[in-house]
């Protein structure tokens, strides 16, 4: 493992820095194949995951075998042009991604309790008398 530390010079690497990438800003019909030829330039790719549902088209998930290809790959295709869109391709951060799903539940919950104790978003204006 020492080894591998030392193979490009980075005895350490930033703690963001992740063999999983984030990628966004996909064309909607890219293909897998596609996919592995683009990233595939940077490192051998373990898997590569493609949003294919309503709200995650135009996202995949990279995985890399090695940390410094995922390294290399986010370095050079941050803002890849393919199809005319700019790629946006981050390092996959579970702690991120749960506090997003977390802020729609509290959202839901919070609706859902406006709606069983009868209050809502909407605030009677100052001139009306209720």
């Amino acid at each position: 493992m020492a080894a591998a530390g030392l193979r490009k010079g980075n005895a350490r690497l930033p703690p963001e820095v992740n063999r999983v990438l984030y990628v966004r800003n996909l064309p909607f019909n890219i293909s897998s194949e596609e996919m592995y030829d683009i990233f595939g330039k940077y490192g051998a790719i373990r898997q590569i995951r493609l949003g294919n549902a309503k709200d995650t088209r135009g996202t995949a998930y990279v995985v890399y075998e090695d940390i410094y290809d995922a390294k290399n790959a986010v370095d050079h295709l941050s803002g890849f042009n393919v199809a005319n869109r700019y790629l946006i391709v981050l390092y996959y951060q579970p702690a991120k991604m749960s506090k997003k799903s977390d802020v729609k539940k509290k959202e839901e919950e919070i609706t859902r309790l406006q709606e069983k104790y009868g209050v809502g978003s909407k605030t009677p204006g100052p001139g009306s008398s209720d």
